[in-house]
């Protein structure tokens, strides 16, 4: 069954069930331009089998990144850059789709001190981010503005699709969540108030690239937050895009305040490391609700049981996997052609163990440090492969870490130079 092809309602088709979901990359020189080294990357990533790669999240204003080395897209962007990026991620015939993104009040300080947000509500994590500003109307008119700038200029270099990012408490997520949106005008409010924005990119997206250009959504199932974006939201949510056609919704949950979507497979209770994927029990609802939309869940899958199971039951349609990219970028082929057993799983033993915290705080903050050490220890993958280099699977935690933060800060110091 995975192997597979399927026929999107716009009319294009993927040419089996294996998706490489969002990761961010890092890889955007100086001037926020893709380069050779994304290029290199992607061509590594499509020659692997996959038939659907979407890419990290491309930013529509320079002035707000989710995280230094983003690509940004805008009037200033090298098109050359893009054309190669779009030729490189399609050489081996499978889709490659754009994620579009504003990071909202998630910016850290390092683009700038003052986000942009639909209420100011601060991300409060250890400084990092800075307390945002609410958008005025007219700003929230200009992203879309720049929804429309980016979709057609994706198109128009020769990626297959793209992917509005309405997840992990990203800008288009915090509108939808009542935690984050304390609005009273009609951005505000009620869920359909709160939808208004993701609905309102969606339109003007497909607007630009027309009825037979793919174009998908990326949504929590849930944020995983007292009193956030529900379950039940995210359904009715997704009744709401299936009226405007969307050709694929890809479902994620958690946000940076609970980062369900970047923990390990060993940070699953043991129900749910049985069945593997960690949104699956939470698409049921979505299924029902939007039933004619292919649905992709990302995020946990490791067996070809599993997969094979969750497609043939008509559960989903896709299968989206992200990590095991960074460490056998070839992996779909052996998985469509009938092995491996199962993934490589080396987020299991990233741990940078206690010590330092003391007993009272050990919990809180070795949980976020080791889930950002896992982010890190595949991000250094992701640069190896990028340079060329073998991905080194004997990688420390702790070396890992501290090598992403070098290098971030490296990035941001070099951006603000230029």
């Amino acid at each position: 069954m995975l192997a597979e092809p399927l026929k999107l309602p716009c009319g294009a088709t993927l040419d089996n069930r294996i998706a490489k979901a969002a990761m961010t990359e890092g890889l955007a020189d100086a001037f926020d331009d893709p380069g050779d080294r994304i290029a290199n990357l992607y061509r590594i990533w499509s020659q692997g089998g996959a038939g659907l790669h979407v890419t990290g999240n491309v930013m529509l204003d320079r002035r707000f990144l989710e995280r230094p080395g983003n690509v940004v897209l805008d009037e200033q962007t090298s098109y050359d850059g893009l054309v190669a990026w779009a030729s490189a991620g399609t050489s081996a015939g499978n889709h490659l789709w754009m994620q579009i993104n504003h990071p909202g009040r998630q910016c850290q300080r390092t683009s700038t001190s003052e986000p942009l947000a639909p209420s100011a509500v601060h991300l409060d994590l250890a400084g990092f981010f800075g307390k945002p500003r609410a958008l005025t109307v007219a700003e929230i008119e200009n992203i879309f503005d720049r929804y429309r700038f980016c979709a057609g200029a994706a198109r128009d270099a020769g990626f297959t699709g793209v992917q509005v990012h309405s997840a992990h408490g990203y800008l288009s997520n915090q509108f939808l969540s009542p935690v984050t949106n304390q609005r009273t005008d009609e951005w505000g409010g009620s869920l359909e108030n709160r939808a208004r924005f993701l609905l309102q990119a969606v339109r003007v997206v497909r607007e630009t690239v027309g009825p037979n250009f793919p174009v998908a959504v990326k949504l929590n199932s849930s944020d995983f937050q007292k009193g956030g974006f529900s379950n039940e939201d995210a359904a009715q949510v997704a009744a709401w895009l299936e009226e405007l056609k969307i050709d694929l919704l890809e479902l994620s949950g958690g946000t940076y305040e609970n980062v369900t979507f970047m923990e390990g497979v060993s940070e699953r209770a043991a129900s749910t490391q049985r069945r593997e994927a960690y949104f699956l029990e939470y698409a049921k609802l979505i299924r029902a609700a939007a039933p004619n939309t292919p649905l992709m869940v990302t995020g946990g899958f490791r067996t070809p049981a599993a997969m094979e199971q969750a497609v043939e039951s008509g559960e989903i349609d896709v299968v989206g996997l992200a990590r095991p990219f960074c460490v056998q970028p070839d992996f779909p082929r052996a998985l469509l052609a009938g092995s491996p057993d199962e993934l490589p799983t080396p987020e299991r033993g990233l741990r940078l163990g206690p010590g330092v915290f003391g007993p009272a705080s050990e919990n809180r903050i070795l949980r976020a440090l080791n889930v950002q050490a896992g982010t890190a220890w595949f991000y250094q993958q992701i640069v190896d492969l990028a340079d060329g280099n073998p991905t080194n699977v004997c990688l420390g935690a702790r070396r890992a870490l501290a090598g992403h933060l070098a290098r971030d800060t490296t990035k941001a110091f070099q951006r603000k130079r230029r």
